[in-house]
C-alpha cells in the first residue's frame, strides 16, 4: 500500500509534519477526512505545516461479516472475544503497509519525529502495532476506542527506536463494540508493562464513536508533538 491508496490533504504552508490516521472496520479513509478532523484544523488554521493522510484498508473477507468482503485491516472473528483467534499475518501485513507510507514521508524529507500515526478502533490497533514496531522514532501514536493486538507477543515486537514513544489514548465508557475495559487494559499494559507515557482520556457518555471533546483533547496533545517550526 502506498499513499496513492489514501486521501491526502497537503500542508497549507511548508510541509514539516505528517499525521497518518487509520479508519475502523468497514469504513474508508474518507470517513475520517469528512468527519472534520483535517477540515476542522484547516478552517481554524491549525497544523498548517502538517499533511494529513487517511489510508484505505483493503477489501478482504471478514469472518465477523459472514465471510463477505469489506474494508478491513485484518480479519476479525468476533467482537465478543476480540483477542481470540487473532489474524497475526493480516495484522503484521497491514503494519508493513503502514510502515511503507511512513517511509514515503521520511523519503520526502519529513523527520520521523514529526510524524504521528493514529487510528480508530481496528485502525487504532494497527496504529499501535505499526507505530511501536517501526524502525525510526515517531513523534507519537494516537489510539481511539481501540485495543492492543498480538498482546501475548507484543512486548517482543516493539522496536528499540519506539520504546519511549508517547501515546494518546481515548475511549468511551459506553463502548459495547471495543469494550472500555479492553481500552483500559491496553493503557495499563502500555504504561506499566512497556513504560510508555500514555495520555489517557475517558468519556462517560460516549459509545463506539468520537465526539468533539475527544477531538479537542487529541488536538491539544498534537500541539505538544507538532509545534510550528516558524511563526
Amino acid at each position: 500500500m502506498t499513499s496513492a491508496a489514501a486521501i491526502v490533504v497537503p500542508a497549507a504552508t511548508r510541509h514539516t509534519a505528517t499525521f497518518i490516521f487509520l479508519h475502523g472496520l468497514g469504513d474508508t479513509g474518507a470517513g475520517w477526512y469528512v468527519s472534520s478532523v483535517s477540515e476542522n484544523f484547516r478552517l481554524r488554521r491549525k497544523f498548517d505545516e502538517c499533511s494529513f493522510i487517511f489510508p484505505h484498508a483493503p477489501m478482504i473477507p471478514v469472518t465477523l461479516n459472514m465471510g463477505m468482503r469489506m474494508p478491513s485491516w485484518f480479519n476479525i472473528v468476533s467482537t465478543s472475544h476480540i483477542q481470540a483467534a487473532e489474524d497475526e499475518a493480516g495484522m503484521l501485513g497491514s503494519a508493513r503497509n503502514i510502515h511503507a507510507i511512513i517511509q514515503e514521508q521520511i523519503d520526502k524529507g519529513i523527520s520521523s519525529e514529526r510524524i504521528i500515526l493514529g487510528g480508530f478502533s481496528q485502525g487504532g490497533a494497527v496504529a499501535l502495532l505499526a507505530g511501536l514496531t517501526f524502525k525510526h522514532k515517531l513523534g507519537g501514536i494516537v489510539g481511539l476506542s481501540t485495543w492492543l493486538p498480538l498482546h501475548q507477543k507484543f512486548e517482543s515486537l516493539v522496536s528499540e527506536e519506539n520504546k519511549e514513544t508517547d501515546i494518546f489514548q481515548a475511549h468511551g465508557e459506553l463502548d459495547r463494540v471495543v469494550r472500555y475495559s479492553w481500552g483500559k487494559r491496553t493503557k495499563e499494559f502500555l504504561r506499566d508493562k512497556l513504560g510508555h507515557n500514555v495520555k489517557w482520556h475517558s468519556y462517560p457518555r460516549l459509545d463506539h464513536s468520537a465526539d468533539p471533546q475527544e477531538i479537542s483533547d487529541m488536538e491539544t496533545w498534537l500541539h505538544t508533538k507538532l509545534p510550528p517550526t516558524s511563526s
